[in-house]
């Protein structure tokens, strides 16, 4: 079966949560790492998403360890339509 990783960067204004974290990640530009692989047998080309990553910490971050968070396209919408609007579901501290 053909596979292809594709790799974005997205960034985050403001601290988010994602479900599978108990504390909030830090505003920054993170890379998100998607999985798809070809759906033989049909009269053209498509891929279906068989796994979605969130590389952390952010990129900025120096740090010899990073690690892969599986995580749900529908998360990852969620979470930056928050950021966008600038609410979230964890509380901010701003001082």
């Amino acid at each position: 079966m053909t596979e292809r990783t594709t790799e974005t960067e997205i960034t985050f204004t403001y601290p988010f949560h994602l479900e599978s974290l108990s504390e909030p990640l830090e505003a920054g530009t993170y890379r998100l790492v998607v999985d798809e692989e070809l759906i033989e047998g049909l009269s053209f080309t498509a891929y279906r998403r068989v796994a979605t990553h969130l590389e952390i910490p952010a990129i900025s971050v120096a740090i010899n360890r990073r690690q892969f968070l599986q995580v749900s396209q529908q998360e990852i919408d969620a979470a930056l339509e928050s950021d966008g609007t600038g609410q979230d579901d964890a509380p901010r501290d701003f001082s």
